[in-house]
């Protein structure tokens, strides 16, 4: 009996020191990506609205943007849509769109029935482009300055709280939303 005895009580004080710094951990939640601070991964992929137009990194350089990674399948972006909504009325930032791994027709009908936030929406089917953004899963948002540096990434439904409190105190010359 006494062999299990000190196994076990080095698996019960791991564990305790384990908990111990999840419980104080500063940024617990917070799933940091490589890409802040960095040049936002370039790509050209079919525009929802018509799989002519192609919707390309190169023609979103210049401007302040909000990249958000979406799909109809993910319950957690229906979450988000209304705070989509409320960005796109404000005015501060473009709202692009990625429909990540979906139906077209689909997204089309979502965003008829829901309102769509989106300047445009460029299609990922295979996926390849949520995977150079470092995507883990849908939702997820990115700020990406003028120069195309992204400067936030936000996993997770996006919030009012969130776009008022740490998205749009980081774009210049735009006051905080409710203060």
């Amino acid at each position: 009996m006494s062999r299990f005895l000190l196994p076990l009580a080095v698996f019960a004080l791991l564990v305790a020191v384990l908990a111990m710094g999840i419980r104080h951990a500063p940024e617990k939640g917070v799933i940091p990506s490589p890409l802040i601070g960095r040049p936002a991964p370039q790509f050209a992929l079919p525009d929802l609205a018509d799989a002519a137009h192609i919707v390309d990194s190169h023609s979103l350089a210049g401007h302040w943007y909000l990249f958000n990674v979406w799909g109809t399948w993910c319950v957690e972006c229906r979450a988000e849509h209304d705070t989509l909504l409320e960005v796109r009325k404000a005015g501060v930032v473009p709202l692009v769109g990625l429909d990540w791994k979906d139906n077209d027709s689909d997204a089309r009908e979502w965003l008829e029935q829901l309102g769509d936030p989106y300047q445009v929406v460029a299609v990922d089917h295979n996926g390849r482009a949520a995977i150079d953004w470092g995507v883990y899963g849908a939702p997820e948002t990115f700020l990406v300055n003028p120069q195309g540096i992204v400067v936030y990434k936000y996993v997770g439904p996006l919030t009012h709280d969130v776009w008022t409190h740490d998205i749009l105190p980081l774009v210049p010359g735009h006051p905080v939303a409710g203060s």
